[in-house]
């Protein structure tokens, strides 16, 4: 208890610091960030739950990794995450969650226990989770685990801090956001391509530190803010971003020309070294994409009459 006691005096400065700038983050989550952490992603669950596009998305797709993990583990993160942040690592990365977790023993048979300290991690190969009380919980690689249990024991929570430096700028009132430090490089190790589809990470390579927000109350809003090495840099990923809006404008099918507000609603500034994306889809389009992601439309096939691949 005296431990817990010292770590909330110590860790007084970081929260007055995460309450006087954006975005707002769980004052525990925020202090499990381990040292070294170079892009964080919060989402709040609670709020996205509740949107239409979250639930017309779960009601239709039969997700057969989270229904194995929720029979497993007796945890189904699709009902028992209040909030999610995610830090990337040197050794990989970290999920860190509050909610409600109340996993038992029994559905870890396939899982080998490993103590670190006063909690036990249930790892396979190389990853794990951590259930640290009914409220807490960390899953990634264990190195990452074993960091960020140390910080939350440690009493210093300044994990965070250079990351949040770069977040001042995004909306407390946002959902779902990020920031990284080595953007290009989160990117190549996190983002998932579809088959024959474009490698996004290589177009957005050249940026150094950004943040990014987005929320889905009504279609979905979101912007993407990133600094460059150099402002021809930027020009080039601007000129990049531009001619994909422009063959994805060309590459309408005639039968859906609703599709031209997908593109119509993107837009792209590049003032200096500076680069900003900025996107607003309306809910009817939303509703449209859902539809068509349901019926196959989207796959790889559908995908490409959208956006010309090569």
């Amino acid at each position: 208890m005296r431990v817990r006691h010292y770590a909330v005096r110590a860790s007084l400065p970081l929260l007055c610091l995460v309450a006087a700038a954006q975005p707002r983050i769980d004052n525990v989550l925020i202090r499990m960030v381990p040292p070294g952490t170079t892009s964080m992603v919060g989402a709040r669950m609670d709020q996205i739950r509740a949107t239409e596009l979250y639930r017309k998305l779960v009601d239709q797709r039969k997700l057969t990794q989270i229904d194995r993990f929720a029979r497993d583990t007796g945890f189904d993160p699709r009902r028992d995450v209040r909030e999610l942040l995610f830090a990337a690592t040197p050794s990989g990365g970290v999920m860190l969650a509050r909610g409600s977790f109340r996993i038992h023993g029994e559905h870890m048979k396939n899982a080998k226990p490993v103590r670190h300290g006063e909690y036990t991690i249930w790892t396979s190969g190389n990853s794990g989770f951590c259930v640290l009380d009914t409220s807490l919980a960390a899953a990634g690689d264990t190195k990452s685990i074993e960091a960020a249990l140390d910080e939350w024991k440690s009493g210093d929570h300044k994990g965070a801090l250079p990351l949040l430096a770069h977040a001042k700028d995004v909306d407390a009132g946002q959902p779902f956001w990020g920031v990284s430090t080595e953007f290009g490089h989160f990117l190549a190790d996190h983002m998932a391509i579809p088959p024959g589809g474009i490698d996004f990470s290589k177009i957005f390579r050249g940026i150094q530190e950004a943040w990014f927000q987005s929320e889905f109350s009504n279609g979905v809003k979101g912007s993407l803010h990133g600094v460059t090495a150099s402002e021809q840099d930027a020009v080039t990923l601007r000129d990049t971003a531009k001619g994909l809006i422009g063959l994805g404008r060309l590459s309408v099918p005639e039968n859906q020309p609703d599709l031209l507000k997908l593109w119509d609603g993107i837009e792209v500034e590049q003032p200096g070294r500076s680069i900003a994306i900025r996107a607003d889809i309306p809910q009817t389009l939303v509703d449209q994409l859902v539809k068509m992601a349901g019926t196959g439309q989207l796959g790889t096939g559908g995908l490409r009459k959208a956006i010309p691949l090569p």
